[in-house]
């Protein structure tokens, strides 16, 4: 028997189990960086780094919806009915970060405040440039497994952590080797229409999946 063409039930499972399995180590491992980057970030007076934390907090929101949306998978009705709300709930998150970010950049680069040098914060950034792209690709073949918008959404959100990151580690460094202190400012605002670009998408339930089709 056959829950989707191709897709064996015994094949759903193991997609299902490996899903979760990558949903609760990102869990476990952006409760950990949120609360590194924010402290960290608040310390040093990085507009970058509290943001890149603020995301990570998204990301655990994210991670959260799509082991919900895993968990209903059995159920036709609910796997719908899950796809759409986490599909909302990841964009509703990615516009309120984008405007956090906007309205805090703003007031950073008219004021002029520079960020302390923070090598934790580096430190942080920099294993995430490492261990997102790992988690990013064991996500996208779930939800290519599974035809699956919504967990394709939160391979995207994964993605976005660790561009993010690199954007992040750049202003830090900038900041830290040549005193540019509006290197961090803008290294945050760069992260703006990305973030909201895909909030929309999310909002409007317009997430893009080339291996994917509505479930």
């Amino acid at each position: 028997m056959t829950t989707e063409p191709g897709n064996t039930t015994l094949d759903r499972a193991v997609l299902v189990r490996r899903g979760q399995w990558l949903s609760r180590m990102t869990l476990e491992y952006n409760t950990g960086e949120a609360l590194s980057a924010i402290i960290t970030g608040t310390l040093a007076g990085s507009v970058a780094l509290v943001g890149f934390g603020i995301d990570s907090v998204i990301e655990v929101v994210s991670s959260a919806a799509a082991l919900c949306r895993l968990r209903a998978d059995v159920d036709t009705n609910r796997r719908e009915r899950a796809e759409r709300l986490s599909l909302r709930i990841i964009g509703a998150c990615f516009v309120g970060l984008a405007v956090y970010i906007a309205i805090d950049t703003g007031h950073a680069l008219w004021a002029h405040e520079a960020p302390a040098r923070t090598i934790p914060g580096i430190v942080v950034a920099s294993l995430s440039v490492v261990i997102m792209p790992l988690l990013a690709r064991g996500k996208r073949r779930v939800a290519a497994g599974l035809q699956s918008r919504a967990l394709h959404a939160d391979a995207t959100q994964t993605d976005l952590c660790m561009y993010l990151s690199a954007i992040v580690l750049a202003g830090l460094a900038l900041n830290a080797l040549f005193r540019w202190w509006w290197a961090d400012p803008v290294a945050a605002l760069t992260m703006t229409p990305i973030i909201a670009r895909e909030g929309v998408k999310g909002l409007q339930g317009e997430q893009a999946c080339d291996d994917c089709t509505p479930t």
